[in-house]
C-alpha cells in the first residue's frame, strides 16, 4: 500500500488524450493543448479565456464542408448539411461567364418593351418597394451524375440548394411600369460575361416570380447573382437569370442561345423546348457513401422536392424496391422546397440495397431509370433527369451507390 502511487486529474487527463492519439505539449503559459490541431486548442477550454467575439462569425475548423467545383459549377455537400436551408457559402454555383464584379452604386435594372412606362431602377429605387421573402429550393437542370460506385449525394445531384429568398415580387415590379395588352413574355438578361438570356411567360412571373435581393438574411453572395437576380420557385435554374440588368417585355419567346441550341432536349426524337418544371425528386443523404455503418437500428434520412409544388409523401425501400414504406417528413413541409425525411430501420448484417422515392401534391411519383428510358428514350434528354436513387448495403457495412446504366 506504501507504494501506490497518487494519479493527479493532469496525468489521467493527459494519458487519455495520449491513448486517444492527440499530441500533448505544453505551452509558456502551462496550458496542455493539442499540437496536432493547427489553433492549439486546449486540453480544457475551462482553463483558458476563450477568443473574444469577433465582427464576423465563422465556422469551426473542425467542420470540413466545402463545395465540389469544376469550370463552370460547385456542388452542395447535402450529405453533410443538417436540415433543409442550405448555409449561402455552400450554395451550388453554375456559371456560363464567371461571377462579375458590380459595384451596387452603378447597378441599373432597365425594364422596357411592351410597357406603358419604360422606367431604370436603381438599387436603391428597389429596396422601396413593398419587400417579398420566402424559402424555395433552387436546381439546375443538368443536375445528375451516375457511371461508378464511389460517389456521395453530392457529387450525384449537388446541384440543388435551398434558401430564404428575399425582394421584390415581379408582379410588383411590372405593376411599376404598366404591361402592355398582349404582352406574355419577357426576357432577362444579365450583366454577366456571357450575358445570360432566358426567355419566362409572363404568367409565371405573375404568379410567384421574385426579384431577389437577399439570400438568407443578408445581400445576394456575388456567386450567388449579386446584387439583384430573379428567382422563379420550382424553374429550372437557368431561368433564374443571376446578375440581371434588363427586362424586355413581348408577346413571344426571343429564342435565345439558352433555349435554343442549350437547355432544349431530345425525347424520343424531337426536340423538347421550355420544359421549366423541375420534376419531383428524392435523395437519402443518410446513410450513403462514404459511410460505413453496424448492424442494429439506422435512421435514414434526406430530402425531397417537387418544382411542382408540395410533397406529400417519401417512401422508403430496404429491399432494392420490392416493398415500399412511408417516411416521417419534418413539418411544414412547404411549397416548392426541400422536406426532410426520416425512417427507422433495423439493418440485419445482410447486402441489401436502399432507396426513396417522392410523390408530390400534383401526384407525379418519381420515376426509375428504366421508367425515364421508356418515356423519353435512351439518351433520356440529357436534361432533367430525376430516377430514384439506389444505396448498396454491404455486409461489411459499407454503403455504396448502384451505378444507373443509362448510356
Amino acid at each position: 500500500m506504501g507504494n501506490r502511487k497518487t494519479i493527479s486529474r493532469r496525468s489521467l487527463l493527459t494519458g487519455s488524450a495520449i491513448a486517444a492519439g492527440l499530441a500533448l505539449v505544453r505551452t509558456a503559459t502551462g496550458q496542455w493543448v493539442n499540437a496536432l490541431v493547427p489553433e492549439k486548442i486546449p486540453l480544457d477550454p475551462t482553463k483558458q479565456l476563450g477568443a473574444p467575439q469577433g465582427k464576423m462569425g465563422t465556422r469551426s475548423t473542425f467542420e470540413k464542408l466545402e463545395k465540389i467545383p469544376s469550370d463552370t459549377s460547385s456542388r452542395t455537400p447535402l450529405h453533410l448539411l443538417q436540415g433543409t436551408i442550405t448555409p449561402s457559402d455552400l450554395h451550388f454555383e453554375r456559371n456560363h461567364g464567371g461571377v462579375p464584379a458590380i459595384d451596387p452604386n452603378q447597378y441599373r435594372l432597365l425594364i422596357h418593351g411592351m410597357v406603358d412606362k419604360p422606367k431604370v431602377f436603381t438599387l436603391e429605387d428597389l429596396k422601396r418597394l413593398p419587400s417579398f421573402s420566402r424559402i424555395a429550393f433552387l436546381e439546375c437542370s443538368g443536375n445528375f451524375r451516375t457511371g461508378k460506385e464511389e460517389l456521395t449525394p453530392q457529387q450525384i445531384c449537388g446541384l440543388t440548394s435551398q434558401s430564404e429568398w428575399s425582394g421584390v415580387l415581379l408582379s410588383t415590379l411590372f405593376r411599376e411600369v404598366g404591361i402592355r395588352p398582349g404582352a406574355s413574355w419577357f426576357l432577362a438578361e444579365g450583366s454577366d460575361a456571357a450575358v445570360m438570356t432566358r426567355s419566362i411567360p409572363m404568367e409565371k412571373a405573375l404568379k410567384d416570380g421574385i426579384l431577389a435581393l437577399g439570400q438568407n438574411g443578408e445581400a445576394l453572395r456575388p456567386e450567388q447573382g449579386y446584387p439583384a437576380r430573379l428567382f422563379l420557385p420550382g424553374w429550372e435554374g437557368n431561368t433564374s437569370v443571376k446578375w440581371i440588368r434588363r427586362i424586355e417585355v413581348s408577346d413571344q419567346p426571343f429564342m435565345t442561345r439558352e433555349e435554343t441550341s442549350r437547355y432544349t432536349e431530345k425525347v424520343n426524337g424531337k426536340i423538347r423546348q421550355f420544359s421549366f418544371d423541375m420534376d419531383a425528386r428524392s435523395i437519402i443523404t443518410f446513410p450513403t457513401y462514404p459511410v460505413s455503418i453496424e448492424k442494429g437500428w439506422i435512421e435514414i434520412r434526406g430530402i425531397a422536392w417537387s418544382g411542382r409544388g408540395k410533397v406529400i409523401r417519401v417512401d422508403i425501400s430496404t429491399d432494392a424496391g420490392k416493398k415500399w414504406q412511408p417516411a416521417m417528413l419534418q413539418e411544414p413541409v412547404l411549397d416548392k422546397a426541400h422536406a426532410y425525411f426520416r425512417y427507422f430501420w433495423k439493418w440485419d448484417g445482410n447486402s441489401t440495397e436502399i432507396a426513396s422515392r417522392v410523390l408530390d401534391e400534383t401526384g407525379y411519383l418519381q420515376p426509375t431509370i428504366g421508367q425515364l428510358i421508356n418515356a423519353r428514350g435512351k439518351d433520356m434528354g440529357g436534361y432533367h433527369l430525376n430516377p430514384i436513387t439506389f444505396w448498396q448495403v454491404k455486409k461489411d457495412g459499407r454503403i455504396l451507390l448502384r451505378p444507373q446504366n443509362w448510356k
